[in-house]
């Protein structure tokens, strides 16, 4: 009886471990190529959506001003967020805003210790100038402060000649750029910015070209100077800037002032208060008044109603506090188990995000992972995302990756689960 019982027991032992194996090489072996399919499909949408409420102060939020200017826009450098937008998209005419992208061409495309001896051409062409006179010597240096400070046109076609080679080339220089930098509204037929037809720009554009000017430092001392003395013939000429808002207005570094009849009263401000840094464009102003006042109202809108917040930190402290939480709950079918799961986030090119302070208190973070995963998976493969939302609007949005790669099970992996699963048995048999 004692002998029957013992072999009954090592049959049922036998046949237990026979199952675990059988079905173990199944799955490796004969996983059916629909069934991966399926898999794949329902696991990829088998997403948990994980909403962190991030609760913060608030102030009452006032209403934009109301303003003259045809179109206009404030651009957060940082971020490149919108704070406000009027018309911002609508080819207009932009007068002597033209000179940001001219004195950009010029910094990036000539020795700045050259001088230029002044042509025919450069001397008689209309509208503001710096005064020069044919074959007066000036350096470039000097043009360029010449150009940006009292919008000299006479400096604008003396360095076009000078760096292109003729206006038409450089303005093909001035095109180029543009092109470069993604725009599609944007087009140069002149490096002053007097009326034509086929010259025009948008608000938004203008603004990305200014942005971009700005990261030139010596662009950025230039059209941050209030007075400067330049040389011509070597004898000294003192000049101004037209920018009304320099020194005036607190914070404010620039940029470029415009008019010219097609394109009326044009401003485009730079300004920055504490970490907040701001592009403000003014385009179509009935009056240099109008210009100055809407200009003003813009920039005080966005420092009174808009405070940052710190999304660099905000991604860091919710992502690895859901990690620690979820790390363990994701798994990886068919995944080889000696390799741990290792996961990041892109992160952004900006740390702060301007948020309208009336609308601080509704901020969240929204984090969606899929926590099914079919091995292989490499390295970068996406598998979630987080978001950074205002009510239901996406403010900022990237990718949850894996930092490492998972393989597949291998033969190997299959027999060594075998073998401890065996252990277990015949330790428990005992």
């Amino acid at each position: 009886m004692i002998i029957l019982k013992n072999s009954l027991l090592k049959f049922i032992n036998i046949t237990f471990i026979f199952i675990v194996l059988f079905n173990i090489l199944y799955n490796y072996t004969t996983f059916s190529y629909a069934a991966d399919i399926l898999f794949t499909r329902e696991s990829n949408n088998a997403f948990e959506n994980n909403t962190i409420n991030t609760s913060l102060n608030m102030k009452e939020n006032s209403s934009p001003p109301s303003i003259n200017a045809r179109s206009a826009i404030v651009l957060d450098r940082n971020s490149k967020k919108i704070l406000y937008k009027k018309n911002e998209l609508n080819r207009v005419k932009m007068a002597s805003t033209t000179k940001i992208m001219t004195a950009l061409i010029v910094i990036e495309n000539s020795n700045l210790k050259d001088v230029i001896t002044i042509s025919k051409k450069a001397s008689i062409v209309r509208g503001s100038r710096v005064g020069l006179k044919e074959n007066d010597k000036v350096s470039l240096i000097d043009l360029l402060y010449g150009l940006m400070l009292c919008s000299g046109n006479d400096a604008a076609i003396a360095l076009s000649e000078h760096v292109g080679g003729s206006v038409e080339n450089f303005c093909n220089l001035m095109n180029n750029k543009a092109i470069s930098l993604g725009l599609k509204n944007t087009h140069f037929e002149s490096p002053h910015g007097l009326d034509s037809d086929g010259h025009y720009t948008t608000a938004y554009e203008l603004s990305l070209i200014a942005d971009y000017a700005l990261n030139n430092e010596l662009f950025a001392k230039i059209v941050n100077t209030k007075f400067h003395s330049i040389k011509i013939n070597n004898t000294n000429k003192d000049i101004k800037n037209t920018n009304e808002l320099l020194g005036n207005l607190n914070g404010v570094y620039g940029v470029k002032t415009g008019f010219t009849n097609g394109a009326n009263r044009c401003l485009v401000t730079a300004c920055k208060r504490n970490k907040m840094d701001i592009i403000c464009v003014i385009l179509g102003c009935d009056t240099k008044n109008f210009r100055t006042t809407d200009s003003t109202k813009l920039i005080e809108f966005v420092y009174n109603n808009f405070e940052y917040i710190n999304i660099g930190e905000l991604l860091r402290k919710h992502f690895n506090s859901w990690v620690d939480q979820n790390l363990d709950t994701i798994q990886i079918v068919k995944g080889n188990t000696d390799q741990s799961l290792n996961l990041d986030y892109n992160k952004a090119f900006y740390d702060y995000l301007p948020i309208e302070k009336s609308k601080l208190e509704t901020i969240n973070v929204e984090i969606i992972c899929n926590k099914t995963l079919i091995a292989p998976v490499f390295t970068n493969y996406i598998i979630g995302s987080i978001k950074i939302l205002e009510n239901n609007d996406i403010l900022f949005e990237t990718n949850i990756i894996l930092k490492n790669t998972i393989e597949k099970k291998t033969i190997k992996n299959y027999i060594v689960e075998i073998i401890k699963e065996l252990k277990v048995l015949s330790l428990n048999s005992f």
